[in-house]
């Protein structure tokens, strides 16, 4: 049996008086639930390195549309995203994993049809961020680091 592995990271709000939550799942457990981030929120969790197919998902919830203001021709002012942030594998930063290999999928916040994009760090709509990893986990960053 192999040692577990500790994997962590930074959520963070761009505008703490909206009311926008968070979750960080792992598989099919919730590793935090955030009601309304208010300031940066670091979660870390442990898990067996044994053998195995996983996927980290990161969920932005509550965003609504009068979270995002517009000027008279309809151009953005200003909205509020999410971060996701400084996401390491037992203090292995996994910045470039993430960017290459999560997608976030969202609707726009009900404004249109579901898309599924790369992710590069921001959430700008309620929505999910995944990563689909192997373990052990060294063998998945040989491969893609």
């Amino acid at each position: 049996m192999d040692d577990d592995i500790t994997i962590s990271g930074w959520i963070n709000s761009t505008n703490y008086t909206c009311s926008i939550g968070a979750e960080i799942w792992v598989d099919d457990i919730c590793i935090d639930n955030i009601e309304h981030v208010t300031q940066p929120v670091k979660f870390s969790f442990k898990m067996s390195n044994d053998e195995g197919k996983h996927e980290l998902r990161v969920i932005m919830k509550y965003k609504s549309f009068e979270h995002t203001k517009f000027d008279a021709d309809g151009n953005t002012i200003s909205t509020v995203s999410l971060e996701v942030t400084d996401v390491e594998v037992d203090e292995v930063s996994w910045e470039h994993i993430m960017t290459e290999r999560s997608t976030y999928t969202h609707d726009f916040n009900g404004g249109g049809e579901q898309v599924t994009q790369r992710f590069f760090g921001t959430m700008g709509c309620n929505g999910t961020v995944s990563l689909k990893f192997t373990t052990p986990i060294y063998l998945f960053m040989l491969e893609f680091m």
